[in-house]
């Protein structure tokens, strides 16, 4: 049961829809390398739209109505758009989720140390990560300081032409006989990926500051741009992702190289498509979270009650009062829970079952269910619930295809589904094959960004439980 490259049904106008499509998702990748940076410009694109917070649908305190559009935030790191829909909002709503957090190096609190006259950033890896594909890389540095005054400096160093850059060094072949012989998760440790952040020493007098003296000049440096003391890394979030823009990929340029994509890519797809629904039947809804690559934990993650109470908010404003109403609209809800699926590579091929696996250029993918093995840990959506979107997507001309996350024993993988399953709502993994996928720079198609978009559109404007 193949499904047929959805590049050959394209016309100039599609492909021209296509570029345009992702011009502008390349130009998210670009300013949306952290969760802080990916929620800023989802709620200044959701506010172009003439969407207002949820504060200031609160500050009103007018009962919603049709076409009335709000979003919330939770640490400026999580946000949730709703378009409020014609029919009544405990009835339910097409969801659709994804998130914002991707695999990285971040700071830690007691950070810099000098060896050898070189100072370094100690780093703590976040999210699943094959440690070796991050030495040597071009590196940069994003986040924010929190001073004890209030103030929130914000932070990017390495990503404009001009800007230094940073890496993680690795020991030349020559000498790298012991390591050689290592198994791949460990020939680099983590505790070793700390980054190398300078190396002049500053001239002073102070002979008890000379042996620290590279040291005084990276803190030197920090105060004169930022403001900034060796205390204040205790209250600074700084992550460290590959430096670099976004670029088109293949000689036929079918393709986008890029950091982070699993998940923006969904991310940025599902805002795209909230973004274009003007009227809906149904409330449509666009969660996007952070933390999903440590299990969802945390204020910010999926496993909180944001959602829960942003939605009990906008039901109180819709006139309910009871909790009744939040739990019959929560499962009555639909969703897709827009993440990645693994893209077949035939350097790996042993790694899949190709029969059941995705691959690039045929659309968006379906995961009926992900986990690992027996599986343990996933949703594992409705045959029925697949049906109806099957027949939206057939309806609307998508091109999509199934897949599971390699072969049954090998490994697998999970996503925000399950927890919002727990509600009772109709839940299915769909979203777009990724090769390269948790590596620095991961590789996604064009066709599939277009497809998929299409998808989630089709999906807010139709769906019912």
């Amino acid at each position: 049961m193949e499904r047929k490259n959805a590049w050959l049904s394209y016309e100039a106008a599609d492909v021209e829809k296509l570029e345009d499509l992702c011009t502008r998702y390349k130009d998210y990748l670009n300013r949306g390398k952290t969760e802080r940076e990916g929620a800023a410009y989802i709620m200044e694109a959701a506010r172009k739209a003439g969407y207002i917070s949820l504060e200031e649908a609160i500050a009103k305190g007018q009962p919603l109505s049709a076409g009335d559009r709000i979003y919330a935030t939770c640490m400026n790191k999580s946000v949730a758009l709703f378009q409020i829909g014609k029919e009544p909002l405990e009835k339910g709503m097409n969801i659709l989720g994804a998130h914002i957090d991707s695999p990285r190096l971040d700071v830690k609190q007691n950070p810099l140390y000098e060896d050898s006259e070189l100072a370094y950033l100690d780093t703590h890896y976040y999210g699943g990560i094959k440690k070796y594909q991050w030495v040597t890389v071009p590196l940069a540095l994003h986040g924010v300081v929190a001073k004890t005054d209030g103030t929130l400096i914000p932070v990017v160093i390495g990503e404009e032409e001009e800007d230094p850059v940073f890496c993680v060094t690795d020991i030349l072949i020559h000498l790298a006989q012991d390591q050689m012989e290592k198994k791949a998760a460990k020939a680099v440790e983590g505790e070793n990926l700390d980054l190398l952040f300078a190396s002049r020493p500053l001239v002073i007098d102070d002979d008890k500051k000379k042996k620290d003296a590279v040291t005084e000049n990276v803190l030197a440096i920090l105060k004169e741009k930022y403001g900034m003391a060796e205390e204040d890394f205790m209250s600074a979030e700084f992550e460290i992702v590959p430096a670099g823009k976004a670029r088109d990929g293949g000689l036929d340029r079918s393709m986008i190289i890029a950091y982070g994509q699993d998940d923006k890519v969904c991310a940025f797809l599902s805002l795209e498509a909230m973004l274009k629904v003007e009227e809906c039947d149904r409330t449509s809804c666009t969660l996007l979270v952070d933390k999903e690559e440590i299990g969802s934990v945390g204020a910010t993650g999926m496993q909180s009650r944001f959602f829960e109470n942003t939605v009990a908010e906008l039901l109180l404003l819709a006139g309910y009062t009871g909790e009744i109403s939040l739990r019959r609209c929560l499962a009555n809800s639909c969703m897709l829970s827009s993440d990645v699926s693994a893209g077949y590579d035939p350097l790996y091929s042993s790694c899949f079952d190709k029969k059941n696996a995705s691959f690039l250029g045929r659309g968006m993918v379906f995961n009926k269910f992900t986990g690992a093995r027996g599986k343990s840990g996933s949703n594992d959506a409705n045959a029925e619930y697949i049906g109806k979107i099957r027949g939206i997507l057939e309806k609307e001309g998508v091109h999509y295809q199934t897949a599971e996350l390699g072969k049954v024993d090998q490994g697998g993988g999970g996503t925000i589904a399950y927890i919002l399953a727990l509600y009772g709502m109709e839940v299915v993994d769909c979203g777009v094959a990724v090769l390269s996928m948790h590596a620095p720079y991961e590789v996604t198609s064009k066709a599939d960004i277009y497809e998929t978009e299409k998808g989630y559109e089709a999906f807010l404007r139709n769906a019912y439980h």
